[in-house]
């Protein structure tokens, strides 16, 4: 267990956080969250012990070890990516360490004696310190993240290969408390879900931030929320934090109306004059400015507004046979697409295939290989990418705003001012005087994104839009998005965010190929699955004349059995989960119960999964019996 008490935390006049009390025990899964600039990478570093906190104490066991993986991670440029995820001194990591560098020397010259015996050596310490299992696990995992050639240095890798490397090093470090920060960010979709699975096996504790929705609310069983200061928590996954965050902002919204009234008489007693000379009655003057001092943070910002655009006429892209090649490599083959008003379209697929550069083409940055593009006179691009734009950090944030523009219009020709929309994105008016150089990486993507959006384009290229910005901010955006009467094109490895947001996908394969695809992104993936699920079927299929389960003219004993018993057992599970619900909402803020019932509850709809997949096979069978 790791216990926290009263920590604090400042930068200069501003108080990151202050009073932290919470515990972090053996199998919790924990998501952080809050809006960029809150404090939150802050937090996980005095956790961590990169940095010190102001005041307060982290206790631990001596022997508690924990391992963190930044946002942006630094490698050893000299190392080779074997070297780096077996560095530390742990034995384990050391013996394994040897042993990858034995095994190298030997394959590099097979003849050598000494590299023989070193070998023979390494392999018996690997025994006597059972370190096969690691090594194996090790190896498993650098082929899951798509890391091949171990013997490579660091320094020849790409910026997301270093992040895969450093995301192997966080896994494989023997660790009691697991800290990720961002550690979907540059990976592709199948990465991602591999990695959601594997953590939810994970041995140890975890500690993470994410922008990632779906991974917030599939691995997590706790949520830490740093919301002014003040750290709140609630049991249950991303999902649950949601009605119960909803629950506190409601009481809080009822006590500061009960505050402002209790307020109102006090003030209303100070204005008839009475008079303050008795010890009660000045205990009441202290009173009434303790009232005035106590502040309440209920207001929450909504895009509650039709966006204007600049008007778009009927033609607005056609991609006509483009094609682009790298030294000799097709990265997008020969296509057409034709992309009309109001579209909403995600393009998703493994990094390296192409998605940034046809973003780039629509934009008229890059000229195709082969074919035209074809952009209407009335198309007016905002575009919003990462790495675009080196923020001046001596402008004030309402500054940097109103040099693109004073207002812009809503589509009822309502004036919204760079201060109302600086509000909606999470910018209240105190902080926007502030100089850019003092906000956050997360802060100034979202101003940069801010300032895209008041350029009223009325055709949205949007790179990777939710990396590096916090959960609050994409809800934000998505409402945005949901009222824009432009042309919206995204690419995304964000799930969550392309079903929110799509209805159309173009899907690059890695071959230079494109497939069209209608729906979002959840329904592709159930797309996918299902082919799948029905390749696997036609290769499990036995050859004629096997005594297989389709030749047979009935059901078994115990089948039929089954069979009869297994509706009814469905109908019981579909009550106990829907009791469950029930009794999780009367949990209200007893979290240690609703925790329990949560367990309970996922416990009951998995064996339900299981049923319902055992009924459709069961069911199958019958009708194929029954027609025969």
């Amino acid at each position: 267990m790791l216990t926290i008490e009263q920590l604090q935390k400042a930068y200069g006049d501003k108080i990151l956080f202050q009073n932290i009390n919470c515990t972090i025990t053996n199998r919790d899964r924990i998501g952080l969250i809050g809006v960029n600039g809150t404090g939150k990478s802050t937090f996980l570093k005095v956790i961590s012990g990169i940095e010190p906190s102001d005041e307060g104490l982290i206790k631990h066991p001596k022997d508690y070890k924990v391992e963190y993986l930044p946002q942006t991670p630094e490698l050893d440029a000299q190392l080779t990516v074997i070297e780096q995820i077996y560095y530390g001194e742990a034995v384990i990591m050391k013996t394994m360490r040897q042993y990858e560098q034995a095994l190298l020397r030997l394959e590099q010259d097979p003849m050598n004696e000494a590299n023989q015996e070193k070998l023979l050596q390494m392999q018996q310490q690997m025994d006597e310190h059972e370190a096969w299992d690691a090594n194996t696990k090790a190896k498993t995992i650098l082929t899951k993240l798509g890391i091949s050639n171990v013997n490579q240095h660091v320094q020849a890798l790409s910026g997301g290969q270093k992040k895969r490397v450093a995301i192997a090093k966080a896994l494989i470090q023997p660790a009691d408390l697991l800290i990720l920060d961002e550690p979907t960010n540059h990976l592709d979709n199948e990465t991602i879900s591999w990695l959601e699975n594997y953590l939810t096996s994970y041995k140890g504790a975890l500690l993470l931030v994410t922008h990632d929705r779906y991974f917030l609310n599939r691995v997590t069983n706790r949520i830490f929320e740093l919301d002014n200061g003040t750290l709140y928590t609630y049991e249950g996954n991303y999902e649950l934090f949601l009605e119960k965050k909803a629950e506190r902002e409601e009481l809080e919204k009822a006590g500061q109306q009960k505050h402002e009234n209790t307020l109102k008489r006090e003030l209303a007693w100070l204005r008839r004059g009475a008079r303050a000379r008795s010890t009660k009655q000045k205990a009441r003057f202290e009173r009434i400015d303790d009232l005035q001092q106590k502040k309440f943070h209920t207001k929450k910002e909504n895009v509650d507004f039709q966006v204007g655009t600049t008007r778009l006429g009927k033609q607005v892209v056609e991609l006509d046979q483009v094609g682009k090649s790298y030294s000799g490599k097709e990265i997008i083959a020969p296509f057409n697409y034709l992309i009309n008003r109001e579209e909403r379209l995600g393009i998703i697929g493994p990094n390296g295939t192409g998605k940034s550069t046809l973003l780039n083409i629509i934009a008229q940055r890059q000229k195709p290989d082969t074919g035209e593009v074809h952009v209407g006179e009335t198309v007016k691009i905002g575009y919003y990418t990462q790495g675009e734009e080196e923020l001046n950090g001596d402008l004030r944030i309402i500054d940097y705003i109103r040099e693109v523009a004073q207002v812009i219009y809503t589509k009822d020709k309502e004036v919204i001012t760079a201060e109302q929309m600086l509000e909606r994105f999470l910018f209240p008016r105190p902080k926007q005087w502030t100089y850019i150089r003092r906000l956050s990486g997360g802060e100034k993507r979202r101003l940069y994104l801010l300032k895209v959006l008041m350029t009223e384009p009325n055709v949205l290229l949007l790179d990777e839009p939710t990396n590096d910005l916090d959960v609050q901010t994409l809800s934000v955006l998505e409402e945005y998005l949901n009222q824009f009467p432009g042309v919206v094109i995204t690419v995304s490895h964000d799930r969550y965010f392309l079903d929110r947001v799509v209805e159309t996908l173009l899907v690059f394969t890695g071959d230079g190929q494109i497939e069209h695809f209608y729906g979002n992104y959840s329904e592709y993936l159930s797309q996918v699955q299902q082919i799948e699920q029905e390749e696997k079927g036609k290769k499990q299929k036995v050859k004629p004349g096997k005594d297989t389960d389709t030749k047979r003219k009935k059901l078994s004993y115990n089948e039929q059995k089954e069979w009869e018993t297994i509706e009814d057992e469905i109908m019981s599970l579909e009550e106990n989960v829907e009791h469950l619900r029930m009794e999780i909402q009367a949990a209200d803020s007893d979290f240690e119960k609703a925790q329990e019932l949560y367990e309970k509850q996922k416990q009951t709809e998995d064996e339900l999964e299981r049923k319902m997949t055992r009924w459709e096979k069961l069911s199958l069978m019958v009708e194929e019996f029954e027609e025969k």
